[in-house]
């Protein structure tokens, strides 16, 4: 085998292990998240964290919302949401209410382009709840760019 058949080879074993990951990317069961302790939020969204410092039960959002991105976001945005570069890196979402905008339009709409899921619509999936509790671990692991 000549060198050039290596390389065809080799090229094309990473392009099925990168077009494994473009498709499995938005493929992501979404699991449940227990978020006993927290406040009931009711059904209507909330504008803005309800979960944020000074709410007396903070440390308990950030434990749940830390196991609830493990479970379901991890995958693509990474462990401690240092992102490998398939998702945006979540720990720079900006704090405060221009953040909790951009986090809740992606989580209630997703994110699909030309046709293809990158990310599920999570509030189909995840309560209001747990998903603000993921907001707050997320603001636990802000970094600034």
């Amino acid at each position: 085998m000549n060198n050039k058949n290596v390389l065809c080879g080799l090229l094309l074993v990473a392009g099925l292990g990168v077009s494994g990951l473009a498709l499995s990317h938005g493929n992501v069961t979404p699991q449940a998240v227990d978020t006993s302790g927290l406040e009931p939020l009711g059904k209507e969204w909330r504008d803005t964290n309800p979960y944020r410092e000074p709410y007396a039960n903070h440390a308990k959002a950030v434990e749940i919302g830390a196991s609830a991105y493990n479970q379901n976001c991890a995958r693509c945005h990474g462990l401690e949401a240092k992102s490998g570069g398939i998702a945006p890196d979540l720990r720079m979402l900006d704090v405060g209410a221009e953040g909790d905008e951009w986090f809740k339009e992606r989580v209630i709409n997703g994110a699909v382009r030309d046709g293809a899921v990158y990310m599920p619509k999570m509030a189909d999936y995840i309560s209001q709840e747990g998903l603000w509790a993921i907001r707050t671990y997320l603001d636990s692991v802000h970094v600034e760019e």
